[in-house]
């Protein structure tokens, strides 16, 4: 076999790029940011002046900076690109139809499969950073056309997830921020039993995942789930076994 160099290309074998928010916050093993995180390698890009208010905020004056961070990351040789924020959804299907790779840049983007494999009169509960701005409007982008089969958690009024991921305070108690995420989960099921599947929306959250889901019982998506799955299909493995 021949290969050919491709002009620019610093490195080559990261299989996703991850597009990252302009924040200041550990990044603990499980979150997306963290390289550990991951059984292969991948790329991050910081998209400069993209924070957190911004995301949250929904502001669309940023499309063009990240659409630039998107491009850097497939002309590198990445084969898909996603993102580290739910509110990314905003962005989710121009970007798609502009770029020459599979985009999937909000957890959100799970919602459509979970609820597909979910009785009917089931729903799916989503944890996320803002239940105030997660509004139709991102659902629509990602394909939600039944709403009413979703139960809406907010984790703006925890303390101690809230002076970490929204004021940014550069300081983290993981315990206390997956006590918090486990009474989230707890509460969101209480409020409605046909809630049968949960769906971490923020980025951050994936490393209290194995917790809520000790603490409720039920199978808990998030970025990482999603990470993982379009790796496995944009990077093919053979089967090595025998018979």
């Amino acid at each position: 076999m021949i290969h050919h160099a491709r002009k620019g290309q610093a490195s080559s074998g990261e299989g996703i790029g991850i597009l990252l928010l302009d924040t200041s916050v550990p990044f603990i093993p499980g979150d997306v940011a963290n390289a550990t995180t991951y059984d292969f390698p991948v790329r991050f890009r910081k998209i400069d002046g993209f924070t957190v208010a911004r995301a949250i905020g929904k502001d669309p004056t940023i499309y063009d900076a990240l659409k630039t961070a998107a491009r850097e990351l497939v002309d590198q040789g990445v084969r898909a690109v996603t993102g580290d924020c739910g509110f990314m959804a905003l962005h989710q299907q121009r970007l798609a139809r502009e770029l020459a790779v599979p985009v999937f840049l909000s957890s959100l983007l799970q919602i459509p499969f979970m609820l597909s494999i979910l009785g009917e009169e089931s729903k799916v509960g989503v944890l996320t950073a803002d239940g105030r701005s997660l509004d139709q409007t991102l659902l629509a982008a990602v394909g939600v056309t039944d709403a009413d089969r979703l139960v809406v958690e907010g984790l703006e009024a925890q303390p101690h997830f809230h002076r970490f991921a929204i004021q940014e305070t550069g300081t983290l108690d993981p315990d206390k921020v997956a006590a918090e995420v486990v009474a989230a989960g707890r509460h969101c099921m209480a409020r409605d039993k046909t809630v049968k599947a949960l769906l971490l929306e923020c980025s951050l959250l994936p490393p209290y995942a194995a917790a809520l889901q000790a603490a409720v019982q039920v199978p808990v998506f998030d970025y990482i789930t999603m990470i993982n799955f379009v790796f496995s299909a944009v990077v093919k493995q053979p089967y090595v076994g025998f018979m």
